[in-house]
């Protein structure tokens, strides 16, 4: 193993190599079978073999680095009450998406507290939508509802539905911290006031076990929680900002109004970003850096190859070249070693039912 190799860190955190552990967790069982399918062991692949994280370099997997809460943790308040939409805007999915497996990917039995609400009597959508909007989340914890229609199936609430049985679902972690008791206890009053609105009695699960199993979630998060960088370095005078905005576009980049330098994935996401390593408003760079947030990127989309391909066309481009984060030149060999691993980290994903990129992934790193 050689020494670039042993200098790819994925993760940064105490036990991670615990993490990887997990058993094939079963989607549609009890919460039960979810905190039993955390707690096994596993060797973590991006660990040397001694089990102690190896020192960081350029590219790196940087756990915990852009760990903030995204757009996906922001609240949907804002959804008009009279229009015909569902209550919680599904997961992106095709039209053919079946209802079921929109319920599923809303409330997920993996990633979310599930509490039954016992309904008196079947009620329609458009009844009970305006107070359910009123608890959409406890801290930066999303919460979903889904109901089993007349028809059988359980969906997305919507307007015009009716509805015999609802389930309410609290996510358990974010990429920044897991469901607490704090926010718990505040989702138990609440929920138990809105269940007297709509006419409901929830079932409340044990706060104690609900805690270990996000304490649980959060730490495979944690563990998973990638970014792989690869840096350009100027061959001569810095860039102007100006002129890079220019060749950055060229190479196919979106400019966000917020600055940010994102290569879209073609269907609406984005594949890596690039970061200029200045301050807003800097005329010049001399030094560039594009990130991949590799558990959002599905394997398909083959992210790595991708940014490695673009970053060799801005070495041509801008002329410079790619270096580690010492400023040492990365040669083929050490980026294929670094490409191999980065394959071994999605199957780890893959085998925990959390495959990159997926609804799921998104959910819980956005």
């Amino acid at each position: 193993m050689t020494e670039f190799e042993l200098s790819l860190a994925a993760v940064g955190a105490t036990g991670v190599a615990a993490v990887f552990a997990y058993n094939k967790w079963q989607e549609h069982k009890a919460k039960k079978s979810v905190e039993r399918a955390f707690s096994s062991d596993h060797d973590d692949v991006l660990m040397r073999n001694d089990g102690v994280p190896a020192a960081r370099h350029e590219p790196t997997f940087d756990p915990g680095q852009g760990a903030t809460a995204g757009p996906g943790n922001g609240d949907d308040a804002g959804l008009d009450a009279g229009a015909a939409a569902p209550l919680n805007p599904a997961p992106a999915a095709d039209d053919t998406t079946p209802a079921a497996e929109l319920a599923t990917q809303l409330v997920d039995p993996l990633i979310d507290c599930l509490i039954p609400l016992a309904l008196e009597h079947a009620v329609r959508g458009d009844k009970i939508l305006p107070a359910l909007q009123t608890l959409r989340h406890v801290g930066n914890k999303p919460i979903h509802y889904i109901g089993l229609h007349v028809n059988g199936d359980w969906e997305p609430i919507t307007h015009g539905g009716v509805y015999t049985k609802l389930q309410a679902g609290v996510q358990m972690a974010s990429r920044t911290t897991a469901l607490n008791e704090l926010e718990y206890s505040e989702l138990v009053q609440r929920l138990r006031v809105l269940s007297d609105e709509i006419g409901a009695e929830s079932e409340i699960p044990d706060m104690i076990e609900v805690m270990g199993e996000a304490r649980n979630l959060h730490r495979f998060v944690a563990g998973h929680d990638a970014q792989l960088g690869v840096n350009l370095m100027s061959n001569g005078a810095p860039w102007a900002i100006s002129t890079l905005i220019g060749a950055l576009e060229k190479q196919g980049f979106d400019v966000r109004p917020d600055g940010r330098f994102v290569m879209p994935d073609g269907d609406g996401g984005e594949l890596f970003s690039l970061s200029t390593n200045v301050t807003f408003g800097a005329d010049t760079t001399s030094r560039l850096t594009l990130l991949l947030d590799v558990p959002c990127v599905a394997p398909a989309r083959d992210g790595f190859g991708a940014m490695v391909a673009c970053a060799r066309a801005l070495v041509g481009r801008l002329d410079a070249t790619i270096v580690d984060d010492g400023g040492q030149p990365l040669m083929d060999e050490a980026l294929a070693e670094i490409n191999g691993q980065v394959l071994d980290f999605y199957h780890e994903m893959e085998a925990a039912d959390i495959a990159a990129g997926s609804v799921r992934a998104m959910r819980l790193f956005s």
